[in-house]
């Protein structure tokens, strides 16, 4: 079963990224989880983002194209990263999303992956 892990960090986490006293902690529990996962051979895919105010967001409004940069959404949780795994069960899922870094301070959304589909020939 392939389920995404979602990575959710709240703002502080962000800036703990380039804080110089506080980043080698927060990197190096990310490296740790990374080496584990990775290890597992669970991964089908993944990546971390850049920061929240890289985002550029795009909405269509009767017809009309509206660009904002940053997120949208005025939130306290920013979206870190995803990894898409194949594992037995969604309780495997949830022990993966539960050992990431992030889960203690802010969460990791776990949701099942649509199948591929295949473009039919006409």
């Amino acid at each position: 079963m392939e389920f995404m892990l979602i990575f959710k960090e709240p703002t502080e986490s962000f800036g703990i990224r380039k804080d110089p006293g506080a980043s080698p902690a927060y990197w190096a529990a990310w490296n740790a989880y990374l080496t584990a996962i990775s290890q597992s051979g669970v991964v089908l895919d993944g990546r971390g983002l850049m920061p929240p105010e890289t985002s550029t967001t795009v909405r269509v409004r009767n017809g009309k194209r509206q660009v904002q940069d940053g997120p949208f959404a005025d939130t306290h949780e920013h979206l870190g990263g995803y990894f898409v795994i194949n594992v037995d069960s969604l309780d495997a899922a949830l022990e993966w999303a539960a050992r990431a870094p992030c889960a203690e301070v802010g969460s990791t959304e776990v949701r099942p992956v649509m199948a591929k589909q295949t473009a039919s020939k006409q």
